[in-house]
Parts: structure tokens; C-alpha cells; sequence
């Protein structure tokens, strides 16, 4: 039986956020432009309203341990222990057979009530053990029990945590929108017009939204421009890389010049 906490699946754990290097270091990003522009404006150090909420969930999550119980070692040792105890069971009854036969004849009987009394001192114990291991299965899986509980109220919180996240992405995202829609204007071949009110109204390219996120940032490292985002510049105009994304970046071997 094993008592030691159980680590929580790695699907379920819930890190911090992201620092916004991981995710505007490289292009193309690979996320949304929500978790874009939520990066960029924890880059300028914005932080949404449900911040403490985030922090006191991700607590709580941290402060539950589930118990690991091996129920199936305990129902292991009841049937052995009571399989153990019909046994003893059968003998004793053998050897009682035995010692009244033997009165039965006047025969001889120390042996066999010798027998018959080392039996029963160890049918004893057997029922003893299978009493203590009956108790010990019913502990088990009244930790069993307590360890569901406690993992059902670790889903519910991670729950709570991944929707109170996803509503602190959409506040920063909203919040830093209107800077993000007049960094498209230095993102060549971008019309920053159809980019509408807010992130989900955006329309235009994908890598377009990933410059301008990284251009209102403020990034403490370069920024790694992949093959296809470094021709996507290049074809669109003569301005560098550094210029649009007004950051350091790191370009491919295979990049054209601009």
C-alpha cells in the first residue's frame, strides 16, 4: 500500500504564465494573437483584474496532495489471510475428528491433541491477521475515498484557473489592441484597417499580427526569425527586420536580404 502523494498528471498541471519572451521569441509564434498581444502587454508590465484570483487558484492547486492507495495490495492480503484461516479451519476440524475417533477406541491421544492445540493457536493468529487485514483494506479505502475527493476539487479548481487565465488573455489583449493596430501601420504590405475593434475581429495575415505583437513589446532578448517569416518580410519591402519589430532579431542562414 503506498502513501506517498501522487504527482498530478503533467496535462493537468498548471504552470505560471509564460514569460513574454517565450512567447514572442521567435516567429512564426505558434500561439494565437491572443496570447500574443496578453505577452506583449505583460512585457510593459500590465497586469488583467483577476491577477490575485490566478495567484490564490494556482495556491491552492499547489497545496493539494492526492494520496496514492494501492487498493488492490490490501484486497491481496484479506484473501490470503482468510484463505489462509478456511485452511486452518479444516484442519482443526480434521483433528478434532481425529482425537474423538481415537477416544472412541481408547486409543492413544497426546499426539493428536498436541496436533489439534498447535492448530488451534495458529487458526487464532490466522483470523487475528485476517481481522487486522479487513481493517487495514477498510482504511484504505477511506483514504481512497478522501484522495477522490481531494482530485475532483484539484479538476474543479484547474478548471476555474484555465477560464480565469483565459479571461485575464482577453482583458490584456483588449487593453493593448489599440497600440497593436498602429504597430500593423509598420508592418509593410499591411492595411491595419480590416484589424476591426479587437483581437477576434482581426482578419489579416498571421505573421503581420506576430510582428506588430512584437513591436509594441518589450522584449529583454532577440527575436528568432524562421525562413518563411524572414522571406515574408523581404518580399514586402525594404525595410530590416529590426525596423519593423523595432526589437533585436536573429536571422535564418537561408533568409533573403531585404
Amino acid at each position: 500500500m503506498t502513501d506517498s502523494p501522487a504527482p498530478a498528471p503533467a496535462e493537468a498541471r498548471e504552470c505560471p504564465s509564460p514569460a513574454p519572451e517565450a512567447v514572442l521569441g521567435r516567429v512564426p509564434t505558434g500561439t494565437s494573437l491572443r496570447r500574443e498581444l496578453a505577452a506583449a502587454a505583460r512585457s510593459r508590465g500590465r497586469e488583467s483584474s483577476v491577477r490575485d484570483d490566478i495567484g490564490r487558484l494556482r495556491d491552492e492547486i499547489a497545496a493539494i496532495g492526492v494520496e496514492s492507495v494501492d487498493l488492490a495490495e490490501a484486497r491481496r492480503r484479506v484473501a490470503e489471510a482468510s484463505g489462509e484461516e478456511e485452511r486452518l479451519k479444516e484442519r482443526v476440524a480434521a483433528l478434532r475428528g481425529d482425537v474423538r475417533a481415537r477416544r472412541a477406541v481408547e486409543a492413544e491421544t497426546d499426539g493428536a491433541l498436541g496436533d489439534l492445540e498447535s492448530a488451534a493457536a495458529e487458526l487464532s493468529n490466522a483470523q487475528t491477521e485476517r481481522i487486522a487485514a479487513e481493517q487495514a483494506l477498510e482504511r484504505a479505502r477511506e483514504r481512497a475515498d478522501r484522495a477522490r475527493d481531494e482530485r475532483e476539487r484539484r479538476l474543479e479548481l484547474e478548471d476555474r484557473l484555465r477560464n480565469r487565465r483565459r479571461e485575464a488573455r482577453r482583458e490584456l489583449a483588449i487593453d493593448v489592441y489599440p497600440a497593436f493596430r498602429g504597430a500593423l501601420n509598420a508592418v509593410p504590405g499591411v492595411d491595419p484597417l480590416p484589424a476591426g475593434a479587437g483581437p477576434s475581429e482581426y482578419e489579416g495575415p498571421r505573421l503581420a499580427a506576430s510582428f506588430a505583437a512584437i513591436r509594441i513589446a518589450d522584449l529583454n532578448a532577440s527575436v528568432a526569425l524562421d525562413v518563411e517569416a524572414a522571406r515574408w518580410l523581404a518580399e514586402r519591402g525594404d525595410r530590416s527586420p529590426e525596423a519593423v519589430l523595432d526589437a533585436a532579431v536573429v536571422r535564418p542562414e537561408a533568409a533573403p536580404d531585404p
